[in-house]
């Protein structure tokens, strides 16, 4: 499949899958903090537990992830950015996700986190300010 065929990126940056976070998923690196941010919606997006984990800071992480727990995510916004760029070894990204559940639809918004360990942008932690 070509990448004009592929799928456009769950995350909804408009590029399609495999341009977008479909190499990261495969094991690839973010090369930015927002890029990981993206690549980790589409894995919570697609039940992608493997990445999730993979790409969350070892002193942060949990041992146990299960992402079969009945939500739908919908949406992406990336509401704003601090560092976090090629250059940089820390930043944030303040980020709004939309999802489905049973009872209906809701937002989780949230100021995440993330450092650059030996060259691997990695989620630490964020700040839930709306669920």
């Amino acid at each position: 499949m070509s990448t004009e065929d592929s799928p456009r990126c769950p995350c909804r940056s408009g590029r399609p899958f495999a341009e977008c976070c479909g190499p990261l998923l495969a094991g690839g690196l973010a090369s930015t903090a927002e890029a990981l941010m993206r690549s980790r919606y589409t894995a919570y997006a697609l039940g992608d537990e493997d990445h999730v984990l993979r790409t969350w800071h070892p002193g942060t992480a949990p041992s146990v992830l299960d992402l079969s727990d009945g939500v739908t995510f919908v949406g992406l916004q990336v509401v704003d950015t601090v560092a976090g760029g090629a250059d940089d070894d820390a930043g944030t990204v303040h980020f709004r996700a939309a999802y489905r559940t049973e009872t209906g639809r809701e937002v989780l918004e949230e100021i995440s986190r993330f450092v650059r360990l030996d060259g691997a942008w990695l989620y630490v932690d964020g700040d839930i300010l709306s669920t």
